[in-house]
């Protein structure tokens, strides 16, 4: 879904996915600043517009902004709204590579219990990769 507020976003939420509704909003915003696609102090849509806009409770944006601003990705401007904060990406990325691989461990600890071989998750990651 696009969003369109003070910033242009695609956020895309999977209701039937693996992770929490609050965690899919904070890894999407995640990834669009480390991509440069949402830019240092550029402002974020309100808790109750991006709730709006996706569908969800204002509840689970605002744990969402929440969470983004306990890490030092975005700020809480009172009266104003939540903006991009200044960030190190090197760092950014180690933590986001972190925690992937926990999360990728996990699944892999799922396929090995069910027989799955290390050919065929090479070949559904490659697969999904591709598609993505």
């Amino acid at each position: 879904m696009k969003i369109e507020g003070e910033a242009a976003m695609n956020i895309v939420i999977q209701p039937q996915g693996t992770l929490a509704i609050y965690e899919q909003i904070v890894n999407q915003l995640k990834n669009l600043i480390l991509t440069h696609q949402l830019a240092e102090g550029e402002a974020l849509p309100s808790i109750r517009t991006l709730a709006g806009d996706l569908g969800v409770s204002v509840i689970t944006t605002k744990r969402a902004y929440e969470e983004l601003e306990k890490e030092g990705l975005i700020r809480s401007v009172p009266g104003k709204g939540f903006y991009v904060c200044e960030y190190n990406s090197d760092y950014l990325m180690e933590k986001q590579l972190m925690e992937w691989e926990k999360r990728l461990a996990e699944i892999i600890g799922e396929a090995k219990q069910a027989g799955v071989t290390t050919r065929q998750i090479k070949e559904m990651v490659d697969t999904l990769f591709m598609e993505g």
